[in-house]
């Protein structure tokens, strides 16, 4: 808090605590906003009217941007009369940054939540589409929103950063199969993911565990995955791009065509590379299932991706 004291002529009379204020130069931006055409102004109103006036104001100097609010009132003698005119500044630097973070926060969690819903409302419209019954809808769209959910979880704990190739992956494993650390075998990059890209990427291990834990790899005790990430360059664009490559083998039973059906195969090939601007090719063959998801470069950082 500061305070100065003027005179019913304008004239400054004392001043407290302006000095924490002053450049060595002994400059102010404080003093002078004191002199400042708006503050003369409402010093000689509050004279006239005899009532207290307030707003804010903003100063800068050295360490950067001040708040303040300003509250100018008469100095009333016992008999009424108005002797002068207390100006009281008082620092909200520090409230208004916490104030400009809380909407900044709510900003993103606004935009965010909006994603969300885009990315539920997708999911609805292609499970719907390719589910011939209420119950399979219901059961498929219910594993796909728990999918976002566990990855959601992983993007809020980073402050939003996004979420590490592997964390996603296990999680994702862990929901359906309690054999995650014997079954999977994970190699190459471990890239940190944006938000989107850890929500779809994950989304994406949610469809190959489901249909592997249903018909798959992971269905038999001995089944085993494989999962490696590779960073290289893209040969067009010589801009860095990861390269996922999901594989298993199959147990002898369903031919091609029925697992291809059972896969979500639309999400895999369709919508999760479009919504990385990527590309993915799904190979089902005797025995074997692979799925390549090529990632370009923007959705994810390269600065933390240690090999094994």
């Amino acid at each position: 808090m500061a305070v100065a004291y003027h005179d019913l002529a304008n004239e400054l009379v004392w001043a407290h605590n302006f000095e924490r204020y002053t450049r060595p130069d002994g400059s102010s931006e404080m003093t002078t906003s004191l002199a400042s055409p708006r503050m003369v102004e409402m010093r000689s109103r509050v004279a006239s009217t005899g009532k207290a006036e307030g707003f804010e104001i903003s100063s800068a100097d050295d360490a950067g941007l001040h708040w303040f609010d300003v509250w100018i009132d008469p100095d009333v003698a016992a008999e009424g009369r108005i002797e002068g005119l207390v100006t009281t500044l008082v620092e909200t630097t520090e409230h208004k940054r916490r104030d400009q973070t809380l909407k900044a926060l709510l900003r993103e969690v606004s935009h965010r939540s909006r994603n969300l819903l885009a990315i539920a409302q997708s999911i609805a419209t292609q499970t719907g589409r390719y589910t011939d019954t209420i119950e399979a809808f219901l059961g498929r769209f219910r594993g796909r929103l728990q999918a976002l959910a566990t990855s959601q979880d992983l993007v809020t704990s980073s402050n939003w950063r996004g979420a590490g190739f592997r964390e996603t992956v296990t999680s994702q494993m862990a929901r359906y199969t309690q054999r995650t650390p014997s079954a999977l075998k994970i190699s190459g990059a471990d890239p940190y993911l944006n938000p989107n890209a850890a929500l779809h990427v994950a989304l994406a291990i949610h469809e190959l565990t489901v249909n592997s834990v249903s018909h798959g790899a992971l269905k038999t005790a001995g089944g085993e995955v494989t999962v490696t990430a590779k960073i290289a360059p893209d040969p067009s664009s010589h801009e860095p791009q990861l390269t996922i490559v999901w594989c298993e083998h199959l147990p002898l039973g369903p031919s091609e065509g029925e697992i291809r059906r059972r896969f979500g195969s639309v999400t895999l090939e369709r919508a999760v590379p479009a919504a990385l601007n990527g590309t993915a090719r799904l190979e089902i063959g005797p025995g074997e299932v692979c799925y390549q998801l090529i990632v370009p470069g923007s959705n994810f950082e390269t600065a933390t991706t240690p090999a094994d």
